[in-house]
C-alpha cells in the first residue's frame, strides 16, 4: 500500500510541477502541493526503499555538503559554435558547407533557434529518469552538478511520453529571467549580501554551489536544444525541428521564436526580425540566434572541423549586445500628472542594440534603495520592451572602495514647486500633493491630448509646453479656443501646420465619452475602466449624477475606484471643466452597443503579431464590439488566438495548450465583417 501511495504522490507532484513551470497552467495551489510533498517526504523517511531516482524530494538536498564537484565524461563531446556577425559571414559558412555536402546542404532547410545567454549543461537520462547533470567543462569532461540541477523546476526528473532512448544526454542552457534576477538581487540587498552583476554569471555560479539548498533559492530556468546518444541508437526523430518537437513532448522546455527556414534569405529575414523586434521583448537574455542544417543525416555528413571543436552544420548568428555597462551620471526626478515623483537615470551615453542610450527608467525610489544604486556607479543597462531602457543593477566590483559613492536619498520636497511630498501607507509612490504644481499641470494637458485619450495629432509635448508658457492655454477646454491665426504666430509653426492642428482639435471633439474620461485623468481610471463607466452610464451627465454605490455595482470597478470617480465629480473645478468642454462642443456620450447579441459574446481572445490591415486598438475595439474580451496572455481559458506577422511565444503556448489559432480574415468572418 505504501509503495502504491508513494508512486501516486511522485506522479501527482511531477505533473503539478510540469503544469506550473512548463505549461504555465497550475492546477494545484501551493498549499496543496506542499501537503503532498510533505506526505511523500515523510513516507520515504519511514521507508527509504521507496525513494526512487525520479522522486521530487530529490530536487533539494540529496547531496548536501559535498566538498568538491566530481568529474563527468560526456557521451559525446560538447562542441562550441563558430560565429557569424553578418549576412555575408553566414553566406560564407553556407558556401563552406556546400563544398562538403553539395546540394544536400540547402535541400534540407535550416532550423533557426535562439542563442540563450546562459550556462550550458548536459542532462543524462537513463530509461527516462534523470541520473546526471553536468556542466560543459572543457567539452569532453564537465563537472557533476546533479544535485543542483534537480532543484531546477523546469527540468523533469522523469521524461514524459515514451520512445526515448534507453540512454540519452539532453543538452541545453540554464538561465535566469530578468525579472527573477532583479528580485533575487533585491532580496540580497535586504540581507546585506552583495548583488550579482548579470543573469548569465549568476546562473553559472548557482550551478556550481556546493549546497543544493543555495541553488534552489536561485531563480534558474532551462531550455533544451540538442542531444547525444551512444553508438547507433535508434532515434524517434530525423531532423532538428522534429528533435525540438520531441523534446517538448518529453516536457523538456524549448525556447520560443524558433523557425524552419527553407533558404538562407529566409534565415536572414528571421535573424533581422529577431534582433530588431522580438529580442527586446524577451524575458531573458540572448546574444543571437543559432542556425542549424535541419536533417540529422546531413549534419552527420558535414561533421566537424579539425579536432572536432566546431560542427560544420551549425553556426551562431551573433547580434549587437542589448545589455551594456556604463556610468550612472545622475538621477533626475520627474513629476507626473497625478503628482507621482518618478526617478530617471542619466547615463554616460552607451550603444545598446544599435541605439545610443542616455536615459533609463528607475520606476520608484524603493527600487533604487533595493538595488543600492548610487550616482557615480557603473551599472548594467538593458533595452526593455522595444525602446525603453532599464537599469538592471550596479557593478559592485567596480565601485571605488576608498571613495565609494553615497547612497541616494529620495527627495522630501517636490523639485518643481517645493511642496513637501507625501507617501500613502502601503504605497511605493511618492507624490506632490499640490494640484497647482506647474509640472502636474503640464503632464495633465499632455495626457489629455495623447493617443488613447483625445488623440490630437500634431500636438506634441514640446508644443503643449510652448502654448502653456505663452499663456494661450490653461486647461483642456481652452485647447478648443485655439485658432489658425494664433497658432501661425507661434515659432516654427507654418500656416499649413496651424490649419492641420486646428482641424485635429476639431476632430477630437467627436471622440467617445470613454476617451474623454481617460483623457481627463480621473484618478485610478485607466482606459479599460473608462470604457466600463462610459458603457454603463452612456453620458457624462448620467455618470456625474450616479452614486458611489451605483458606480461600484459595475463588474470590474472596485470601491476605491468608485470613491475616486465620485470625488472627482464632486469637485467644483472639475464640474466647471466639464461644463466648459460641453459648451465648446466636445462629445460627452458613448455609442451604445448590443453586446448581448454579439458574435463573440463571452469569448476571451488574445491578439499577437502584426495584423495585415487592422491596428491593435482597432482589432480590440472590433472584438469588444462583438461582445468579446481581449486579454494579454494565453491560458487554457483562452477561446482563440488571433495571429499576425512575427507572432512570438504566445503562438507556441497556444499550440501547446490546444487553443484555436486564427488569422485576421477569420476574425472578421466570425464577427460578420
Amino acid at each position: 500500500m505504501s509503495a502504491a501511495r508513494a508512486a501516486w504522490l511522485r506522479e501527482a507532484l511531477e505533473r503539478a510541477s510540469r503544469e506550473y513551470y512548463v505549461l504555465d497552467r497550475p492546477v494545484l495551489s501551493d498549499a496543496e502541493y506542499d501537503k503532498l510533498f510533505r506526505e511523500l517526504r515523510d513516507l520515504e523517511r519511514a521507508h527509504p526503499e521507496l525513494r526512487t531516482a525520479d522522486s521530487p524530494t530529490l530536487r533539494v538536498g540529496a547531496e548536501v555538503g559535498a566538498t568538491h564537484l566530481a568529474k563527468h565524461a560526456h557521451l559525446v563531446p560538447m562542441g562550441s559554435l563558430n560565429n557569424a556577425f553578418s549576412d555575408e559571414e553566414l553566406e560564407d559558412w553556407a558556401s563552406s558547407g556546400r563544398d562538403v555536402a553539395g546540394s544536400d546542404f540547402d535541400r534540407s532547410g535550416f532550423c533557426c533557434e535562439l542563442k540563450i545567454d546562459g550556462a550550458a549543461i548536459s542532462l543524462t537520462y537513463k530509461d527516462g529518469v534523470l541520473v546526471t547533470g553536468a556542466t560543459r567543462g572543457n567539452g569532453t569532461v564537465g563537472e557533476d552538478v546533479t544535485a543542483n540541477v534537480r532543484t531546477i523546476r523546469d527540468i523533469p526528473l522523469k521524461l514524459a511520453g515514451a520512445r526515448w532512448p534507453s540512454l540519452i544526454e539532453i543538452r541545453g542552457e540554464v538561465y535566469m529571467t530578468f525579472d527573477g534576477f532583479e528580485k533575487m538581487n533585491v532580496e540580497r540587498v535586504k540581507l546585506g549580501e552583495p548583488v550579482f552583476a548579470n543573469p548569465r554569471n549568476s546562473a553559472a555560479g548557482a550551478l556550481r554551489q556546493k549546497d543544493p539548498l543555495v541553488t534552489a533559492k536561485r531563480p534558474l530556468r532551462f531550455f533544451g536544444y540538442a542531444y547525444a546518444v551512444p553508438g547507433t541508437t535508434t532515434l524517434p526523430f530525423t531532423t532538428q525541428w522534429e528533435l525540438l518537437e520531441t523534446l517538448a513532448g518529453w516536457c523538456i522546455p524549448v525556447a520560443p521564436h524558433r523557425a524552419l527556414c527553407t533558404s538562407l534569405p529566409d534565415v536572414h529575414a528571421w535573424a533581422h526580425a529577431l534582433e530588431t523586434a522580438h529580442r527586446a521583448k524577451l524575458a531573458f537574455a540572448i546574444d543571437g540566434g543559432v542556425v542549424k542544417v535541419n536533417v540529422l543525416a546531413t549534419q552527420d555528413e558535414l561533421g566537424s572541423t579539425a579536432g572536432g571543436r566546431e560542427p560544420r552544420w551549425a553556426i551562431a548568428r551573433k547580434f549587437v549586445p542589448d545589455v551594456a555597462e556604463t556610468r550612472l551620471v545622475d538621477i533626475e526626478i520627474q513629476v507626473g500628472r497625478t503628482g507621482v515623483l518618478t526617478p530617471r537615470a542619466v547615463l554616460d551615453p552607451v550603444e545598446i542594440g544599435g541605439t545610443t542610450v542616455t536615459y533609463a527608467t528607475l520606476h520608484n525610489f524603493d527600487l533604487i534603495a533595493e538595488k543600492d544604486l548610487r550616482i557615480g556607479d557603473f551599472v548594467q543597462v538593458k533595452r526593455a520592451g522595444e525602446v525603453i531602457p532599464q537599469v538592471l543593477g550596479p557593478v559592485p566590483e567596480k565601485r571605488d572602495k576608498e571613495d565609494s559613492p553615497k547612497p541616494f536619498r529620495a527627495p522630501t520636497k517636490c523639485p518643481e514647486c517645493g511642496t513637501p511630498v507625501v507617501r500613502a501607507e502601503g504605497e511605493v509612490a511618492v507624490r506632490c500633493p499640490n494640484e497647482l504644481c506647474p509640472a502636474r499641470h503640464l503632464e495633465e494637458l499632455i495626457h489629455f491630448t495623447a493617443r488613447g485619450a483625445m488623440d490630437i495629432r500634431g500636438l506634441s509635448e514640446q508644443r503643449v509646453r510652448q502654448l502653456l508658457e505663452a499663456g494661450l492655454i490653461s486647461d483642456p477646454a481652452t485647447l478648443c479656443d485655439l485658432t489658425e491665426d494664433v497658432l501661425a504666430a507661434m515659432p516654427r509653426l507654418v500656416d499649413k501646420s496651424a490649419q492641420q492642428l486646428v482641424e485635429a482639435i476639431e476632430t477630437s471633439k467627436s471622440q467617445p465619452l470613454s476617451r474623454l474620461l481617460f483623457g481627463l485623468g480621473v484618478p485610478d481610471v485607466g482606459e479599460e475602466t473608462a470604457k466600463l463607466l462610459a458603457r454603463r452610464f452612456g453620458t457624462m451627465q448620467a455618470l456625474k449624477a450616479a452614486s458611489t454605490e451605483e458606480i461600484e455595482g459595475i463588474h470590474g470597478v472596485g470601491p476605491s475606484i468608485a470613491a475616486s470617480v465620485s470625488a472627482w465629480f464632486a469637485s467644483v473645478e472639475n464640474r466647471a471643466l466639464v461644463k466648459a468642454l460641453v459648451k465648446r462642443g466636445v462629445n460627452t456620450t458613448e455609442p451604445q452597443r448590443a453586446e448581448a447579441e454579439g458574435a463573440l459574446l463571452g469569448k476571451k481572445i488574445v491578439i499577437t503579431g502584426t495584423l495585415p490591415t487592422l491596428g491593435r486598438s482597432e482589432a480590440k475595439d472590433l472584438v469588444e464590439g462583438a461582445g468579446g474580451k481581449v486579454t494579454d496572455s494565453v491560458s487554457k481559458n483562452t477561446d482563440f488566438l488571433v495571429v499576425g506577422a512575427e507572432a512570438g511565444s504566445k503562438l507556441d503556448k497556444a499550440k501547446a495548450l490546444g487553443v484555436d489559432v486564427i488569422d485576421e480574415a477569420e476574425l472578421l468572418r466570425r464577427i460578420g465583417r
